[in-house]
């Protein structure tokens, strides 16, 4: 459990420098980090709009965010580098994994990388992929990519069948919000999404292990009850400006099923598909959150905020 909640850290890290480098948020270099020959870093070590060289050794992870990383000494974390490149030395040792995004790695001759290293040249195609969850390295038209589209789809089906069966009256309360408002559900999930994103990589770089795990569990979780519930409700809505163009009676669930098979069979299109399914996501995470579920109540009991 915890070897995979590391490696959903690292995901989310790598998500969210890519957001910061699209935003424009990086400033200009800045003189390089360095850790000199001898020293020993514990903790783990970012760099912003700056180099990191290391020729001690960095017992934790170490990313750059618009600049490069060299290793000259010893890495026993991974080395994570937006917007640069890596380059390994001769007889410098990466023990972790090394992912590049918007620039090269460099393996000199000599030099040892004890994980997998993955490289995108363009920052931009390296997200897109990302987003696509699995298909790392992979085409978009590979089998094993279409086989996991469809088998999500399936598995999608099935959680539409059971949220439209438990809370089918909320979900048409917030589908109902996502047609009146998509503008406005957009955004929430926008902000919602960059918002705990950056709480992420915060807790990841500032806090320790024993904190910041816990916190980026629970980070991931209210993400995908959000995600998981209010896809639904777009679904629905989806299905029902289809339904209303072929005319005919339609129960809300058929509606709903009719907006999922369509966003599906565009999901299977390369890049268009991402695109669609990720506004998806943040319509979905928004109208959960902008709706409270489709109770349409505000979150805090006005109450509470009176007494106090």
């Amino acid at each position: 459990m915890q070897v995979k909640l590391e490696r959903m850290n690292k995901l989310t890290v790598v998500g969210v420098l890519a957001l910061l480098l699209q935003a424009g948020l990086l400033s200009a270099q800045e003189s390089a980090l360095v850790v000199e020959a001898g020293s020993l870093a514990r903790r783990q070590l970012v760099a912003v709009g700056r180099d990191l060289r290391i020729d001690g050794t960095a017992l934790e992870d170490v990313a750059a965010i618009n600049g490069s990383v060299r290793v000259n000494g010893v890495v026993r974390g991974d080395v994570i580098v937006l917007g640069g490149s890596v380059t390994v030395a001769d007889g410098a040792r990466v023990d972790g994994d090394i992912f590049v995004l918007g620039g090269r790695l460099i393996a000199e001759s000599g030099s040892i990388i004890g994980g997998r290293s993955v490289s995108y040249p363009s920052a931009g195609g390296a997200w897109l992929v990302l987003l696509e969850g699995p298909s790392l390295g992979l085409s978009a038209l590979s089998r094993v990519i279409l086989g996991a589209k469809l088998a999500l789809l399936s598995a999608w089906l099935l959680w539409a069948v059971l949220i439209m069966a438990s809370t089918g009256r909320e979900v048409l309360s917030a589908s109902s919000a996502v047609e009146a408002e998509p503008l406005r559900m957009f955004l929430i999930g926008l902000g919602a999404v960059l918002s705990m994103f950056l709480t992420a990589l915060f807790f990841s770089a500032m806090a320790s292990s024993v904190m910041a795990i816990p916190i980026l569990f629970l980070v991931v979780v209210l993400m995908l009850l959000f995600k998981l519930w209010g896809s639904v409700a777009v679904f629905h809505a989806a299905g029902a400006w289809i339904a209303r163009r072929l005319r005919g009676r339609w129960s809300p669930l058929n509606v709903a099923v009719l907006g999922l098979l369509t966003l599906g069979a565009i999901k299977l299109l390369p890049w268009i598909g991402t695109w669609v399914w990720t506004v998806v996501t943040l319509l979905g995470v928004g109208c959960a959150i902008g709706t409270k579920f489709g109770r349409r109540e505000p979150w805090f009991d006005s109450a509470m905020s009176d007494s106090a």
